[in-house]
């Protein structure tokens, strides 16, 4: 009996993991307004000042929770993440870099 119960709550536990991975995927669109965002971002020339490393993906299935590779999606229904881009790097809730490489992505 112990054993069954284990075995449910282990599933229970591994759906829920599945489903809140899915839901901070880094499916990212951007808004035109402060107002409208999830995050506000700033995007620093220097990777050594950036909160994040982010790799532009063009492909949704690569979008990975917390590993700094996103993809852009032109619906706002469709994004994890509504984000807006500030020139004020004092207005910033994240500082990110662009990189060209993907194995460079990721919290800093």
């Amino acid at each position: 009996m112990k054993t069954k119960i284990f075995i449910i709550f282990l599933s229970v536990f591994s759906v829920s993991l599945f489903i809140s991975g899915m839901a901070n995927s880094q499916v990212v669109y951007i808004t035109s307004y402060k107002s409208d965002a999830d995050k506000i971002i700033y995007v620093s020339e220097y990777k050594s000042e950036a909160d994040m490393v982010v790799y532009e993906t063009d492909y949704k299935s690569e979008a990975k929770p917390y590993s700094g590779i996103w993809y852009f999606t032109k619906y706002k229904s469709d994004a994890d993440w509504k984000i807006y881009f500030t020139k004020y790097k004092s207005e910033a809730d994240i500082i990110v870099y662009f990189s060209r490489y993907k194995s460079d992505a990721g919290w800093r």
